[in-house]
């Protein structure tokens, strides 16, 4: 559990700089060599002689936060190098020193890192989320080339978060999201657990002040008993072992953080008293072989519980993360969760990937330190590479960043880490590119299944392809990872530019025959100074951006109106209206608020790089967006309309056995799909039921709802809206 932490460990103003350096010189890098810890001071000196003058905004001398940052490493025994670049982690970014200067004095392995940690400069960005996805992208690519920028990062952070208390309450609430959403689950994922905890709890501080003060009260109140127990509990496992004959072994026992418990209590649902604690234990032995040895005479002492027992020692975790994990029924009536592992598991446990960073006599660190973090750096950095939207690349980190994991196996006996939640298709893309884009089905464990299967742990995976199998943007909807995600999107923008580009000149030719009185032919000078002046290199261009509501049609058509020529009338745009196909592609949308069916009034709004929503003309939302009239259309449905629309149905129905069934045959009796279902209980003896269902138009939906309401347990069936 972490203390209140809103501020520096280390109390502003009661020592000098120099005094402060020469005090962690002596205490904390005493495992470096002479040569390294001279080396160490010589970026002291450049850091400080750079910040003087500055100061962070509790008024403390700047050069504090960079020497709080190597402390922080040292604590982990890190390289020279490592603690040089956090001395000098700052000075590019915030200062007159150069990257340059930063490599000739003190080598380019330290200026890589420095670099990779420096926010880029002189690129303005249209908004902060813009610059901050740029900026870790960057991060993210240079921690390929060594995962020693992330750990230095992860340092930084975490100082900044120590001392986050003094800035503005808006502030601190979204740095902290950021790190809770990204910072700490990368610290989880290179292993650095401790790190991560601090985080997790000082972003939960600031966040939520009251709730995490009243927890960590509530917390201290039982930690007098609390304590007791868990010697107890130690005892009896000691003795359990020491029967046994096993020697060398040691008993750990472990707290659980203020926003672990937090986060339990909302994944249950119960109060901080109704909360029985899981008391956590850690064995450590001397081999491998032990290992398995008191796993088998816990499990012969104490029951184990069902399903919570993981080995990551046969199968490690993606950061190299080995034990073996059990819950058991202990003596005292509490469930107690045990690990067991190595001396050197354990190591890696608490410093992860920093853990092969460990200063070395010869100053040579190990290789393995980056293959430990390589495979999901290589799957992270697919997507980083291929999406040219960095603010969709971060939405793909924080998708992969959960720490729940499926272990699933290829034919070959291969194993493939996929995060909880992923599906066949997720797999398929995870074996391979190709074999993703030509994916038509799946045998998972032998049987014939669908894509949008959810994989579990120990699944037998085999993916069917098909030449003539490709992406639909129905893929999105049952993929989590980000390469699928990715690949899926990349394919569908592709395509989507041929119907944007059909769109766009649709509705250019519409909003220039009613500015021009008429007149649909607009002139290549005119073409020419408009591309010049919107910055683009072709017509097609500026017709695809219309057609993804980049650029409004009737805005477009007033520029054209003001300059328009009556000299080489080239370019012939066919005035017709806007009829709805249901497959102009991705520029087009149907609004999920309302859900519009063929039959329906129907009006079209447009939303800058989201192409022309579809409403129907009734839609709550819609009244709001009417108020600009200049980016609504008016739109109708084609004739001859043959697919399937989403619709959502409310079904109020009494709770007795078969009453959801007989609502289920009734749908699908009626030739009609039903691809989602929210249940909401109610007060008395009925409960509601949201489904989204499947329809061709109007006429469909009225005969779903009328074979519905001859069910003899609903009491209510309505389509809803908004």
């Amino acid at each position: 559990m972490v203390s209140s932490a809103l501020t520096s460990k280390r109390p502003f103003f009661t020592e000098s700089p120099e005094r402060a350096f020469r005090a962690f010189l002596k205490k904390k890098l005493d495992y470096l060599s002479e040569h390294s810890r001279v080396d160490v001071n010589r970026a002291f000196v450049f850091a400080e002689r750079h910040h003087r003058g500055q100061s962070r905004a509790s008024g403390e001398a700047y050069i504090f936060h960079p020497l709080e940052v190597a402390e922080t490493l040292a604590e982990l025994q890190l390289d020279s190098h490592t603690l040089i670049a956090a001395l000098l982690h700052d000075v590019v970014e915030d200062t007159d020193a150069t990257l340059d200067q930063v490599s000739d004095f003190f080598g380019s392995d330290v200026a890589l890192l420095v670099d990779g940690v420096s926010k880029i400069g002189q690129i303005s960005f249209e908004s902060r989320e813009q610059a901050e996805a740029e900026n870790f992208r960057k991060m993210i690519m240079a921690m390929s080339q060594d995962v020693r920028v992330m750990i230095v990062k992860l340092a930084d952070r975490l100082h900044n978060m120590r001392t986050l208390g003094i800035l503005r309450l808006d502030k601190r609430k979204r740095i902290s999201k950021q790190t809770l959403e990204i910072y700490a689950p990368i610290a989880e994922r290179l292993g650095l657990y401790h790190w991560a905890r601090e985080l997790q709890d000082l972003c939960f501080q600031h966040l939520y002040p009251k709730r995490h003060s009243v927890l960590r009260e509530a917390i201290q109140d039982r930690q007098g008993n609390r304590k007791r127990v868990v010697e107890k509990l130690k005892k009896s496992i000691r003795e359990t072992l020491n029967a046994t004959g096993l020697e060398g072994f040691e008993v750990k026992g472990r707290r659980k953080t203020v926003f672990s418990i937090y986060k339990k209590m909302q994944k249950k649902k119960r109060s901080f008293e109704e909360l029985h604690d899981i008391y956590g234990f850690r064995i450590i032995v001397r081999d491998f072989d032990e290992c398995y040895r008191v796993l088998g005479i816990i499990h012969n002492t104490y029951k184990p519980i069902p399903g919570r027992f993981s080995d990551y020692i046969a199968i490690p975790k993606a950061n190299g993360y080995q034990s073996l994990h059990t819950v058991v029924f202990g003596p005292l009536g509490n469930n107690i969760e045990v690990q067991i592992r190595t001396s050197e598991m354990d190591h890696i446990a608490e410093a992860g990937v920093a853990a092969h960073w460990v200063y070395k006599a010869d100053e040579q660190v190990s290789d393995n330190s980056n293959h430990l973090a390589r495979q999901w750096l290589l799957d992270l950095l697919d997507p980083a590479h291929q999406t040219e939207n960095a603010v969709e690349f971060l939405e793909h980190l924080k998708t992969d960043l959960y720490p729940d994991e499926v272990y699933v196996f290829t034919p070959k006996g291969d194993i493939k880490k996929l995060p909880r939640g992923s599906t066949a298709l997720d797999f398929a893309y995870a074996v391979h590119t190709d074999v993703g884009m030509h994916c038509n089905g799946a045998r998972i464990n032998l049987t014939l299944a669908s894509l949008p299967t959810v994989l579990q742990n120990g699944d037998s995976v085999e993916i069917i392809t098909s030449k003539t199998a490709w992406p639909t943007t129905a893929w999105l909807n049952y993929t989590v990872t980000a390469k699928a995600r990715t690949q899926i999107r990349n394919y569908l923008k592709q395509q989507t530019r041929e119907d944007a580009l059909k769109l766009g000149k649709r509705l250019l030719a519409g909003a220039t025959k009613q500015r021009l009185f008429g007149r649909r032919k607009i002139p290549a000078s005119v073409q020419s100074r408009l591309l010049k002046e919107f910055g683009l290199q072709s017509w097609s261009d500026l017709l695809v951006d219309i057609g993804l509501g980049k650029r409004l049609p009737d805005l477009v058509a007033r520029q054209v109106a003001l300059l328009r020529e009556g000299k080489n009338e080239i370019s012939d745009l066919d005035a017709e209206a806007l009829v709805i196909k249901g497959s102009e592609g991705l520029p087009l949308t149907y609004s999920k608020c309302c859900y519009p069916i063929p039959g329906d009034s129907i009006v079209g709004a447009f939303t800058a790089g989201h192409g022309l929503a579809v409403h129907t003309s009734d839609c709550p939302n819609f009244a709001e967006l009417s108020k600009h009239p200049e980016n609504c259309l008016l739109v109708d449905w084609d004739d001859e309309l043959n697919q399937q629309f989403t619709v959502k149905l409310m079904v109020r129905l009494e709770n007795i056995t078969g009453a959801f069934a007989q609502v289920a045959s009734a749908i699908a009796e009626n030739d009609s799909n039903i691809n989602h279902v929210d249940l909401h209980e109610g007060s008395d003896n009925y409960k509601q039921i949201d489904f989204l269902v499947e329809v061709k138009d109007r006429v469909h939906l009225a005969r779903i709802i009328k074979a519905i309401r001859r069910s003899g347990s609903v009491e209510r069936v309505a389509r809803q809206k908004g």
